[in-house]
């Protein structure tokens, strides 16, 4: 059965980037592996913690793709390396990827891996306060001045 929205409807052309975000946020907010923390550490400056125990920092990668930051993680198998053999598996070495829609302005500063946390540093500059003078003219159309002559 095929899904039918609104934004389908032969009225609404070009909202399809509108539906795919929309799609985009349902799919991350029904995930929720790994679990994560966005901390605020000054007016400037954030951090987003990622639990990924278990990651080695060559199983993880960050990367920016416009205005998304994309957390993801892919353990290699090391039980054959290490010649291991496990009776029972139950910590999950799962795959995963985490997006995060960042706001105008936002840098990332880097990524630390630290005890099974990977912290991802952002800072936002705090905008520049631009002062603008706007000539008065005399009159009411903007831009048109009077020569005055005085005998």
């Amino acid at each position: 059965m095929s899904r039918m929205t609104l934004l389908n409807s032969p009225l609404m052309l070009g909202f399809e980037h509108v539906e795919r975000t929309l799609d985009r946020v349902a799919k991350m907010s029904a995930e929720g592996y790994p679990p994560y923390n966005i901390e605020q550490l000054s007016d400037t400056r954030l951090r987003i913690t990622l639990a990924v125990a278990g990651f080695a920092e060559g199983d993880l990668a960050v990367h920016r793709d416009g205005d998304q930051l994309i957390v993801t993680g892919r353990q290699q198998d090391r039980s054959e390396e290490e010649g291991r053999v496990f009776l029972h598996r139950g910590i999950a070495a799962r795959q995963f990827q985490r997006s995060f829609v960042l706001a105008d302005g936002i840098e990332v500063e880097g990524a630390a891996l630290a005890d099974g946390l990977l912290h991802i540093d952002l800072s936002r500059p705090l905008p520049e306060s631009r002062v603008q003078s706007i000539p008065i003219t005399k009159g009411g159309a903007a831009g048109k001045t009077l020569d005055i002559e005085r005998d």
